[in-house]
């Protein structure tokens, strides 16, 4: 028997991640602009680094509790009952996970039965709709546009729900628009999980990140769905914390514990050095939060700016995030046509929108989480790229 004729049919027919796919490409290359990957370029503040170091400088390098460091559980409680007046203890209701992607795999596969269904809006970071197939569960997936602002339709997400529906799937602000879902549309999204007796996995990893004067509206924030509301959030954004790999998933004991027994099994605990590393960040380094955030609203601006006015794409103004999902339509190429050609051409690194769902061809994923010198260089690369194409409609007139 070949080896290939061995993997788990379902496991077979995934398809590989379309950001990790560019960014292989762009490894080896040389003066490539890289605005693929969504990883902020600011360095871990220091007081964050510095804890991490302290740790291991006085030997805290053993396994922590299966739900992570007490001390941690109950600064994030601390945190979320501030920010947005969420109740979850420490004890039964917080666990500590590596990263939040580990934290929705725990949530899809801890209430999944085989052919349940799971919402999904897309276009979606790149993960749910892999992560519910391993589960053996059904992606049911909702195209959003561009001309409503990627807003869900709630007319369409009702035809959607069927017996078979298990979870609904939130993420807002965004990847890969950066659009971020108004309280009135969280809502009314809350009041049909709660008639249909669904969950919502609400991701809220870009929370922080948004760029309202008010904070951020999250689902959670609707005290009616607490029971039936699974919550991830985590570090690597907002606190530029990519690599300590630190997340949380928060819910009702029954769910938190059916979590933690695959985590317990699977990954065992989050690092320790993280774990304290995360401690500091949530008790200190608010002000690194909203200073980067602000840089983060300049570059948007300026991105925004520069693919309409300068290039004339269509886009969407982000509300959150470090994202930008311009269409490009108007040059007549594909979205993998076009990112391919540029990275050969003018070597900047962008994802096509299928990535994010097949429904995309005509979109591209830019993250703005670089320097304003790269970002300038970047949109004069993307500029002379589209103007040497004449035969496209955006620059021939047809």
């Amino acid at each position: 028997m070949r080896n290939i004729e061995r993997i788990a049919s379902h496991i077979k027919s995934l398809p590989r991640s379309g950001i990790r796919d560019f960014f292989e490409l762009v490894i080896g290359m040389r003066d490539v602009i890289s605005l693929g990957v969504g990883e902020p370029d600011f360095d871990t503040p220091w007081n964050i680094r510095e804890a991490a170091i302290y740790a291991c400088e006085i030997g805290k390098t053993m396994y922590t509790s299966n739900r992570g460091l007490e001390s941690l559980r109950t600064a994030v409680s601390v945190y979320l009952k501030n920010r947005w007046n969420l109740a979850y203890h420490p004890a039964d209701e917080i666990l500590i996970t590596t990263g939040v992607s580990e934290a929705m795999d725990l949530a899809i596969r801890a209430v999944t039965e085989p052919g349940d269904e799971i919402i999904i809006f897309e276009p979606s970071f790149v993960s749910y709709v892999p992560e519910v197939r391993m589960a053996l569960g059904v992606p049911v997936c909702i195209p959003l546009n561009m001309k409503n602002g990627f807003k869900p339709d709630l007319k369409t997400l009702q035809t959607c729900i069927s017996s078979r529906t298990k979870a609904i799937i939130i993420n807002s602000p965004n990847n890969p628009t950066g659009a971020a879902a108004s309280y009135k549309t969280l809502s009314a999204i809350s009041d049909l999980a709660l008639k249909n007796n669904i969950l919502i996995i609400t991701d809220d990893i870009y929370t922080e990140l948004f760029y309202g004067k008010e904070t951020c509206p999250s689902i959670a924030g609707i005290p009616a769905l607490k029971n039936n509301l699974i919550y991830l959030n985590g570090f690597s954004k907002a606190y530029a914390m990519t690599g300590f790999r630190l997340g949380y998933v928060c819910a009702p004991p029954d769910l938190t514990e059916a979590m933690m027994k695959i985590h317990q099994y699977t990954m065992m605990c989050a690092p320790i050095v993280s774990q304290e590393a995360g401690l500091e960040a949530l008790q200190n380094s608010a002000p690194d939060v909203l200073y980067m955030k602000e840089e983060y609203r300049k570059r948007r601006d300026y991105v925004f700016s520069f693919l309409t006015e300068d290039i004339g794409l269509d886009c969407h103004l982000p509300e959150g995030a470090f994202y930008i999902f311009p269409s490009i339509a108007k040059t007549g190429m594909q979205a993998v046509e076009f990112c391919t050609g540029l990275l050969k051409k003018e070597k900047v690194a962008c994802v096509p929108g299928t990535a994010f769902g097949s429904s995309y061809k005509k979109h591209i994923r830019i993250s703005y989480a670089s320097s304003m010198d790269e970002l300038e260089e970047a949109m004069r690369r993307i500029k002379k790229y589209c103007s040497g194409k004449k035969r496209r409609t955006l620059y021939s007139g047809g």
